[in-house]
């Protein structure tokens, strides 16, 4: 016989078809307090996500003074370098220092629009298990009418009135999925929040337009150990946040077209129901850390769908391109300016291979993988097509989104090149020419 979901079992009292009536209540005591306060606020509870957010960062020290001059300093610095490798003009002008703790309330709008997709097609998948049994008014035959994987976690021969009690928890199960997702995301946002360097680190711009922004104690973390002087630390993301600022003011289409393509990869989500039953079973309200440990079992990741697969294509296409311009920007404008170049992109694709902050979001956030070499096949297509065409060909392909390469192109970046800049100039071009920049990227 299967146990009842939620931890509570079957008594051995001989009441009610051997079910602790007490027990029944305490279920469904414990199910209201978790779940009333984002009954009103639908498939993405954000008032959930904020506070667990916030209870799991802690102690946040405040951004200093000498930090603020240091960011707005490397930004001069970052523009006028810029301006003599870009095609693209500064635009934004408001420059922000953020502490961990700003920069999930500064982000927060951003976030929501990304997630909330997701978080909608898995309310719908979960509703897809209960069509209409809240509002049955067959109690013996609604036993009969639930889904095979719902069934399963309920015991067998369940009387009328043990149906009767569980009927307003069938209609809470959707709400139930949504509460845990947004603890999933309040702690993955957290841990974002101790790793960003920048309001761009994670490949979308998550800062209110015209705003760039650093978060100095999460710069001067990702030093520890390197080396390297503070100036200069900051005067790397300084340029790869600004050059990140003028692609997306450039090309006004960018940022609609990545919230699309989250879109569409939610809309090809399907989640598994039966592991959904399976995580859930013998779990336990009375415990804060019961659904913490549901939620890092992976309870909500998408299943594989071909659909899917290529939404998957077109967004870490996408990201791969933004990355590669401008990793492929920053290293023109720093040339030889900066010593510790080198140093910093090598780190900097450690990051990426063992998951940096963009690699982060979109595996736990949206539940794909990032793959570090298609940034640096795109990083070689824009080299390339800079090293023989110059500045203005190499930024002109983000005019307009058909001029971009595909992810078939990618996978032959020097074929690409010689496709859109004519064959004969690129004869003596071969991928041994950007061996060095893909293994620093």
């Amino acid at each position: 016989m299967a146990q009842f979901p939620f931890g509570f079992g079957a008594s051995d009292s001989g009441d009610s078809g051997g079910f602790d009536m007490n027990n029944l209540g305490a279920m469904f005591t414990q199910f209201g307090q978790m779940l009333q306060q984002s009954q009103n606020e639908g498939p993405l509870p954000w008032s959930t996500v904020m506070q667990v957010a916030r209870s799991v960062l802690g102690t946040d020290p405040s951004v200093t003074d000498a930090s603020v001059r240091a960011v707005e300093s490397a930004m001069e610095l970052a523009d006028l370098w810029l301006n003599e490798s870009v095609t693209f003009p500064a635009s934004s002008t408001v420059v922000k220092v953020w502490s961990r703790s700003e920069w999930l309330v500064e982000t927060a709008e951003v976030w929501q629009k990304i997630i909330l997709p997701i978080a909608t097609t898995m309310s719908q998948r979960m509703e897809t298990m209960l069509p209409g049994l809240a509002d049955s008014e067959d109690l013996n035959g609604l036993e009969d009418q639930l889904p095979q994987e719902l069934k399963a976690m309920l015991p067998d021969g369940l009387t009328p009135e043990l149906m009767a009690m569980l009927k307003p928890m069938l209609g809470m199960v959707t709400q139930l999925g949504a509460t845990a997702f947004a603890y999933q995301l309040g702690q993955a946002l957290s841990a974002l929040a101790k790793e960003v360097v920048s309001s761009t680190d994670v490949g979308i711009p998550l800062a209110p337009a015209g705003t760039r922004a650093l978060i100095p104690l999460n710069i001067s973390e990702f030093a520890q150990g390197l080396g390297i002087e503070e100036r200069d630390l900051f005067l790397f993301f300084a340029l790869r946040e600004s050059a990140h600022q003028r692609l997306f003011d450039h090309a006004p289409w960018l940022r609609p077209r990545l919230m699309s393509a989250v879109e569409e990869y939610a809309r090809y989500m399907d989640v598994d129901v039966t592991s959904l039953g399976e995580k859930f079973e013998g779990f336990d309200l009375t415990s804060p850390e019961a659904l913490q440990q549901v939620m890092a079992s992976g309870v909500l990741e998408p299943q594989d769908t071909a659909e899917q697969r290529q939404a998957v294509i077109r967004l870490e296409t996408l990201l791969a391109l933004i990355e590669g311009w401008v990793d492929e920007v920053v290293t023109q404008a720093a040339g030889d300016r900066l010593a510790s170049l080198g140093q910093l992109r090598e780190t900097m694709g450690r990051r990426r291979a063992t998951g940096g902050p963009a690699e982060t979001s979109f595996s736990t956030l949206v539940g794909m993988k990032l793959r570090p070499k298609l940034f640096r096949e795109a990083n070689t297509i824009f080299a390339a097509v800079r090293a023989k065409s110059g500045v203005q060909a190499r930024d002109a392909l983000w005019n307009h989104p058909d001029l971009l390469p595909d992810a078939e192109a990618l996978a032959d970046p020097l074929g690409f090149v010689q496709e859109v800049a004519g064959g004969s100039a690129f004869d003596d071009i071969s991928m041994s020419d950007f061996e060095k920049d893909e293994d620093q990227g």
